[in-house]
């Protein structure tokens, strides 16, 4: 049996009649009666209201087994009247906050009959496994005076997986499917390092690539046709410090950069190389064995939904000697990192810079839009230009730190959170045909 509560509008009536009772006790001490019987008539109307509510069927609630971090979702509720009549109907859903915003997802019903649906969207903010507990739903009589309101322990988990919103794009798909076909291949052959072919010289070919001992022989220009190397190991490093797990555009930073990690691996499986992905913070987390092939891609996408989120500084040093200690021939090393104080930076320099003489090494970072906001503020306010100046000497100090990473030999992109996917993609691109991993 659902029990009957009193509506908002029932408790603001009931809440005005008492200074009038008030009122007329001080007035007139013979007529407080009649307030007293008003007060009693609209708690029977609610009571009569709730029951014409009419009783629950059964009320289910529908929750996803997977999500995706920043991707919208939904949860939901069926709910199946017995009889009665009813102005609204109402259902909350209590979760973990990684769901939604509080813990908390509502939703209002509507339907016709005795039947009532609907859906609360939900955007989970991080990676992981959300518990949702329990779900309420609450419908008033015609009158909005009476509700009756029924709870069920639902006692269920949602995955939370890393975006892959980039990897199903109709962009890449297409340029995938025109790879597949050799489209690609014929527009980058000839700026690899592996031997290909040799075809016959045409105007416009690269003068470097003529062959002169074979065009000696047939007596005729011919040139070496090249082909970007294939096999080549790559390395994703996820710096899973404090600096990271900090939202740019309502997701954390780590999250961004697997996002694009994941769109990138997903073309160098399809292209043949082999990929890992190695997370890190105070200590190294485990390292990912490489894999090849598409077919293997969950396998990277569980090792990047295994990331935490940790809340502490990033050991540079420990986790750079690891990877190479791991590392047995020349690999793209892709560091996914950002730094806030010059200490930090130094460390970083020290260990990054140690890999770039065996390794390509490319230095991926978010541009931080919030720096740059306060920095480009009119001075209005002296509070206003305080923060502009502090701003605009940290943006200062992070300039310093890429300009020294790319004369140690770093390559690096730092790039707005919604194109750091596709610079990724470009920097990953020019790398192969340079052929600077083999």
């Amino acid at each position: 049996m659902s029990p009957l509560l009193p509506t908002t509008r029932t408790v603001a009536i009931l809440a005005g009649a008492a200074p009038v009772a008030v009122l007329v006790a001080a007035t007139a001490p013979g007529a407080w009666l009649a307030v007293l019987a008003l007060a009693l008539l609209v708690l029977g109307l609610a009571i009569v209201d709730g029951l014409i509510a009419g009783g629950l069927e059964s009320f289910t609630v529908t929750v996803p087994e997977d999500a995706e971090v920043g991707a919208r979702h939904r949860f939901g509720f069926h709910a199946q009247f017995k009889s009665g009549r009813r102005s609204q109907v109402d259902a909350a859903l209590a979760c973990d906050p990684r769901l939604a915003e509080g813990g908390r997802a509502v939703a209002a019903l509507a339907g016709e009959g005795a039947q009532a649906q609907g859906e609360a969207m939900f955007t989970p903010v991080r990676r992981g496994t959300g518990a949702v507990g329990t779900a309420w739903l609450r419908w008033t009589g015609p009158l909005g005076l009476g509700a009756r309101q029924h709870a069920v322990a639902v006692g269920r988990e949602v995955r939370v997986w890393p975006n892959l919103a980039a990897v199903r794009s109709p962009g890449l798909q297409t340029f995938l499917r025109d790879a597949q076909f050799g489209l690609i291949a014929r527009r980058i052959r000839g700026e690899g390092t592996q031997f290909e072919a040799l075809a016959e010289y045409q105007p416009g070919m690269d003068r470097r690539r003529i062959d002169w001992k074979a065009s000696a022989r047939h007596r005729h220009l011919y040139a070496k046709e090249m082909e970007t190397e294939r096999n080549n190991q790559i390395v994703f490093a996820f710096d899973c410090g404090q600096a990271m797990c900090e939202p740019v555009a309502g997701m954390a930073r780590i999250d961004r950069a697997i996002s694009a990690a994941l769109t990138t691996a997903y073309v160098a499986l399809k292209g043949g190389d082999r990929v890992a992905l190695l997370g890190f913070a105070a200590r190294p987390e485990a390292l990912s064995p490489f894999v090849a092939g598409s077919a293997q891609f969950h396998r990277l996408q569980r090792a990047a939904a295994a990331l935490d989120y940790r809340a502490e500084e990033p050991n540079f040093t420990l986790a750079m000697a690891t990877l190479s200690a791991r590392l047995t021939r020349r690999s793209l090393v892709v560091v996914f990192s950002d730094f806030t104080d010059p200490t930090s930076a130094e460390l970083m320099l020290e260990s990054v810079g140690r890999l770039v003489a065996h390794h390509v090494v490319l230095f991926v970072t978010l541009a931080d839009s919030e720096l740059e906001d306060l920095a480009a503020a009119a001075p209005n306010e002296l509070d206003v230009l305080a923060m502009a100046v502090s701003a605009d000497g940290l943006l200062r100090q992070r300039a310093v730190v890429l300009q020294r990473l790319r004369q140690l030999g770093v390559d690096v992109i730092e790039a707005p959170h919604d194109r750091i996917g596709t610079r990724l993609l470009d920097a990953y691109f020019a790398i192969k045909r340079k052929g600077a991993i083999g």
